[in-house]
């Protein structure tokens, strides 16, 4: 476990195993701690590098500020000063997509290859409009409110059926972590923080290798938009995944890490006859 500072912010971060560096990227609602489950596979043949976003985890709080997702690039790049790394493949999930996309194109010779979980390139108004409703459900303070508006989406419905022991396990956790009032006031401004974004004119300048995921059943960031990211990344690559939505690496993990690691270290990029 480990940090540093940026003027006078923490940044929480972990680093382990040796190898071709990954930057794993947290979606909206997830810390460093939600990539546990995947630890050990990464960290195998790869340096795992995972971070906490501000008003993330164990990174600081910004109570009382408005902010872009501009501040979380940054982050990221001086993460990447931080530890002298010249060049890694970035994985970033939904809010962590968004960010490593504009990563992608702020700083293009730090990126190798990307990979982008149920990611769009702009805050449609369906989107909008879905964070605003988490917004007031986080208004009244009540965790199992914030829940029962956030969470269910996140799944498949045949997931979510199917998988109710370990849902309800899920729910004993979550809701005290959504009756805490300066956890909703983070989520307040990460969501708020997305509004504005809006890559569509610019996003064909990226020059990484792209892995593009959708999960068909992703009822926050549709296959569409998943879809017009992989028309204008000039070396996209693109895969759905039936069954699954949006929390898809938590419903298909085996098929997550197998796509995640199968692209950063594959050699074999071209057939030549």
């Amino acid at each position: 476990m480990s940090h540093f500072w940026i003027n006078d912010k923490q940044v929480f971060f972990e680093d382990e195993g040796y190898g071709t560096p990954i930057v794993l990227l947290n979606g909206i609602m997830m810390s460093t701690r939600s990539w546990a489950p995947f630890v050990e596979s990464f960290k195998a043949n790869n340096r795992l590098i995972r971070v906490d976003f501000f008003d993330q985890g164990q990174s600081t709080k910004l109570i009382g500020q408005n902010y872009t997702h501009q501040i979380q690039v940054d982050l990221l790049k001086s993460l990447f000063d931080h530890l002298k790394l010249e060049k890694a493949s970035i994985v970033g999930i939904s809010y962590g997509g968004e960010i490593a996309i504009q990563f992608a194109l702020q700083h293009k010779n730090l990126v190798d290859r990307l990979v982008l979980f149920n990611t769009a390139a702009y805050t449609n108004p369906w989107l909008k409009d879905i964070g605003r409703a988490w917004i007031a459900a986080g208004k009244t303070r009540n965790g199992e409110a914030y829940y029962n508006t956030a969470i269910p989406v996140i799944y498949s419905p045949k997931f979510y059926e199917e998988q109710q022991v370990w849902m309800k396990n899920r729910k004993q956790v979550l809701v005290p972590v959504f009756s805490n009032p300066e956890f909703l006031d983070q989520m307040e401004r990460l969501t708020l923080s997305s509004e504005s974004y809006d890559v569509k004119d610019i996003i064909h300048e990226i020059e990484a290798e792209t892995l593009i995921v959708s999960a068909e059943e992703d009822y926050l960031t549709p296959v569409d938009n998943q879809a017009y990211v992989a028309k204008r990344i000039p070396k996209s690559h693109w895969v759905k995944i039936p069954g699954a939505g949006h929390a898809s690496m938590y419903e298909k993990p085996l098929l997550f890490t197998t796509l995640c690691l199968g692209f950063i270290n594959a050699k074999d990029t071209h057939y030549h006859i």
